[in-house]
């Protein structure tokens, strides 16, 4: 009977959403909606990133991002969210921590709020609809 040490694996990679030193680089969602969320998570997941939590707005962003520091690594962040707006959520996490990671998410048609946003200290921006190639391509740049 053949075992799994009979194939030479072709699929031998380091996931990139693992740092050089083995941990994963983890995440935090902040999306309101639970499709884009879900989208998000799975293509960050199966890449080894480690998502610790999502938040359904910017003010619950926020407070999330306060609570878990410095226990996160990135944030993605939409921009149009009801109770507190991305670029809203963005000012107060860099006001709180300076070096905070964050990628807006951003519907098309949106360009001045994603100017602004990467004004105001957002690393890159990933338009909707998401595409996975760009997700880990925009979300490792902002943080490496």
């Amino acid at each position: 009977m053949k075992t799994t040490s009979d194939f030479p694996s072709i699929n031998e990679r380091v996931p990139e959403g693992v740092t050089n030193d083995g941990k994963p680089i983890r995440v935090m969602i902040v999306d309101d909606s639970m499709f884009v969320t879900k989208q998000i998570s799975q293509i960050l997941s199966s890449e080894g990133f480690d998502i610790v939590a999502t938040a359904a707005d910017g003010a619950e962003g926020v407070e999330k991002y306060k609570e878990l520091y410095p226990e996160v690594d990135l944030v993605t962040m939409d921009i149009t969210m009801p109770r507190m707006d991305g670029v809203t959520a963005l000012e107060k996490i860099i006001e709180f921590d300076k070096n905070a990671n964050v990628v807006m998410v951003s519907a098309l048609g949106k360009q001045d709020l994603v100017k602004k946003s990467l004004m105001l200290g957002a690393k890159n921006y990933i338009v909707k609809p998401l595409d996975r190639k760009k997700v880990l391509e925009r979300v490792l740049s902002s943080i490496k």
